[in-house]
């Protein structure tokens, strides 16, 4: 302490121009062997008396580090835990808001493991003091900050039981939550020049998008998000709700939903990092539609002059990005929005010609593959359930033309079956009305079953696995 009052003497009688590199070394060593050795209350008095502002001003952000050590080292109710909080909190108020910046960052890039969300929710406050300071390369500063708190996070495994939630052991839900609320004064702010007409500065908008985005990719896509028994607020439905509110609030919600934003990709001259931006903001669209049409969130914001067949055409690319996934949590998604999609239209009503759309011939692919290979018996026959649906929802035409197109592309015994029951029942429908479908009776039915009745491997066929031909 004596150290210290010595170097703020010195410093008083000093111009702000005239501090040495010597004094912030003796600054850093005094203030930091305060902290250690139990003398915070001493070392609040010293930043809080007016006369040293200039002082804590150019040299205060060197306490941060040592500071953040004292703060988990002393427990919840020590008095000493209670003094650092608040120098942290009159540092943000006094110190050079880039240098303390900086301080800030680096701290949150430094943690890691079980203290990561600690860290991270400790400084959240201060860092967005500071950023809330800064007048140039604001925009800059929040993305940088959004960026590395996120990658800080997305190493963290996401609690997944009603368990796992409830103990939130390492603070996730409860981190996720507060970066939210970090980010609130800068939506305002976007929000506010986006409703003045006179709004230029894309570049914060930008960076709020990137975060979003990043959001819907971890922890939403990863998260369990049905309603949990016993759990009133679920962390992570709050958390998506309000990533939906931001998107709602600085006007990229419906772009995101049915414009797909091709026009704003950004240009990579390598083609390595063209294809991962396009993974990421494929996975983050599909987590969006997941959480608007199967989770209903924000579903209010949206107009309802769709048809049914539209919005499922909007929603196969998501469909087929989540069903290509092996992870249980992604492809439950993928299934749970091709169902929901399905389920709004009417049997029959979805036309043919959708089938000219490479995602409309992809997907049912991609589905026969879920069926077959997926591990987990549950999304088995869920995915089995829903290529039933899909086939009920297609005009005669459609359903003839799927059937080719499975019949030649499944290579599977068992899914060549189902088909064929299909069109057995398709043809008995026919021949029970006075004028049948032309689809599955006369020349386009002989055409259709000379693809049933050829053997595939011909002499050498398995009748056994192929007996349902």
């Amino acid at each position: 302490v004596d150290e210290l009052q010595a170097i703020i003497q010195r410093c008083q009688i000093l111009e702000e121009a005239d501090f040495k590199g010597e004094d912030f070394d003796r600054f850093q060593v005094a203030g930091q062997k305060c902290l250690e050795d139990g003398y915070a209350a001493q070392l609040l008095e010293v930043i809080q008396n007016q006369k040293n502002e200039v002082i804590i001003k150019n040299m205060g952000w060197n306490l941060i580090s040592p500071l953040v050590r004292c703060i988990f080292m002393y427990k919840q109710e020590d008095d000493k835990r209670e003094h650092c909080l608040k120098i942290l909190d009159q540092l943000a108020q006094l110190c050079n808001p880039k240098e303390l910046f900086l301080g800030l960052l680096e701290q949150i890039e430094q943690t890691s493991g079980e203290q990561v969300c600690q860290t991270v929710m400790l400084l959240l406050q201060p860092l967005q003091t500071v950023l809330l300071k800064l007048q140039n390369k604001k925009a800059y500063s929040v993305g940088l900050s959004l960026a590395m708190i996120m990658n800080q996070l997305i190493p963290l495994p996401v609690p997944f039981t009603k368990e796992q939630i409830e103990e939130d052991r390492l603070g996730l839900c409860q981190c996720c939550n507060a970066v939210v609320d970090f980010v609130k004064p800068f939506v305002k702010e976007v929000k506010n020049m986006e409703e003045s007409s006179e709004y230029n500065d894309m570049e914060l908008k930008e960076e709020l998008l990137k975060f979003c985005m990043k959001s819907l990719k971890y922890p939403l896509l990863i998260a369990q998000l049905e309603q949990l028994e016993g759990i009133e607020e679920h962390p992570f439905r709050h958390f998506a709700t309000e990533i939906i509110g931001i998107l709602w609030d600085i006007r990229e919600l419906i772009p995101l939903v049915f414009l797909h934003r091709k026009d704003k990709r950004p240009h990579w001259e390598n083609q390595e990092f063209a294809d991962i931006e396009l993974n990421n903001s494929a996975d983050s669209l599909a987590c969006l539609s997941y959480l608007i049409f199967v989770q209903h969130f924000g579903i209010d914001c949206l107009p309802v002059v769709f048809s049914p067949s539209y919005l499922l055409q909007c929603n196969m690319m998501h469909i087929e990005a989540l069903l290509i996934r092996t992870e249980e949590s992604m492809l439950s998604k993928g299934l749970d929005l091709f169902e929901s999609c399905l389920l709004r239209m009417e049997d029959n009503s979805l036309l043919h010609q959708y089938l000219e759309f490479r995602d409309f011939i992809n997907t049912p692919q991609v589905l026969v593959k879920v069926m077959t290979l997926c591990p987990i018996e549950q999304l088995r026959k869920k995915s089995l359930n829903i290529l039933q649906l899909l086939i009920d929802k297609f005009d005669a035409e459609g359903k003839y033309t799927l059937f080719r197109c499975l019949l030649k592309t499944s290579n599977h015994a068992g899914v060549e079956g189902y088909i064929i029951k299909n069109i057995k029942d398709q043809v008995h429908l026919s021949l029970m009305k006075a004028c049948g479908s032309s689809w599955f009776t006369g020349h386009h039915l002989i055409s259709l079953l000379d693809l049933v009745l050829s053997l595939p491997e011909g002499a050498e066929t398995d009748l056994l696995q192929n007996s349902d031909r």
